[in-house]
């Protein structure tokens, strides 16, 4: 069997994790079922509530592959990107609203097409900053350390970036 054929019938690793919480909600139950059956309803109450964002999420990631292509991503996010990449990453990590885990998705996507691994950390890292919640961090701790503190913020993204991009550069080749 080549290579490819056996990477073909390996499980993707949303399959793997899909199973994996399958066996233990299954031992689970079978040990307690008193504990699975209050966590359904909770677990549903929480798909209620989430399900709008998931939706637009999904019809995000379907609009960008209809009308960005990856010579795009890797023209405005790619290894070439320069400032413009590292601007749109963090002023986009800035703005971005919602619960994170919804914007693992769309920057997965953004990678498969070509972002730099650097410009998905930078954005993950200025998810820290909130508009929200900026002039409540000015009540409290005036002007200066909220500007400061954003300023450090969007400059230590970069440089955290570029750590974790070669971190996984170096684990490539493993």
């Amino acid at each position: 069997m080549t290579a490819r054929r056996a990477a073909q019938k390996r499980p993707s690793p949303g399959m793997l994790f899909f199973l994996a919480t399958a066996f233990f909600t299954l031992i689970l139950w079978l040990v307690r079922p008193g504990a699975v059956r209050r966590a359904v309803p909770f677990f549903l109450t929480i798909l209620g509530e989430i399900w709008p964002v998931l939706v637009f999420m999904f019809v995000l990631m379907f609009v960008l592959n209809l009308f960005i292509s990856p010579q795009a991503v890797k023209r405005w996010l790619g290894q070439a990107s320069r400032q413009r990449g590292w601007f749109i990453a963090v002023i986009g990590g800035i703005v971005s609203s919602g619960p994170i885990y919804l914007w693992y998705p769309l920057l997965a996507e953004l990678r498969k097409q070509g972002m730099r691994t650097a410009l998905a950390a930078a954005f993950l890292y200025n998810r820290a900053v909130k508009p929200a919640l900026l002039p409540l961090l000015i009540y409290y701790f005036g002007l200066g350390l909220t500007i400061i503190l954003t300023v450090y913020t969007a400059i230590f993204s970069i440089v955290q970036g570029l750590i974790v991009e070669r971190l996984i550069e170096g684990h490539a080749g493993e």
